[in-house]
């Protein structure tokens, strides 16, 4: 089972991730929404779409961005719609 884990707190956690590019992206219902905080930032990939970030925020602490998903993705990559990924320091464990 994969898990998400930053500042000691487990932030998702799935036997059902989809790895797209070395990444493992987390099923929505996997992941403990009481650490995500929206952020305004947004980014581009060329075949998967526009991304939204989320702030990671535990006890206090926070992680800027280190969180991202595509609300609607392109076509190729609609197996990922609202899947979270994880990076900036936070371990994803397989």
């Amino acid at each position: 089972m994969a898990k998400a884990i930053w500042n000691g707190q487990v932030l998702a956690e799935s036997n059902k991730t989809i790895i797209v590019e070395g990444n493992h992206y987390f099923p929505p219902d996997a992941v403990n929404d009481t650490y995500f905080r929206p952020s305004s930032t947004h980014t581009t990939c060329p075949w998967k779409g526009v991304a939204s970030y989320y702030d990671v925020v535990v006890d206090g602490q926070v992680n800027k961005d280190a969180a991202w998903y595509y609300p609607t993705p392109k076509p190729a990559a609609r197996n990922i719609t609202g899947h979270i990924a994880f990076w900036r320091g936070v371990q994803v464990q397989p």
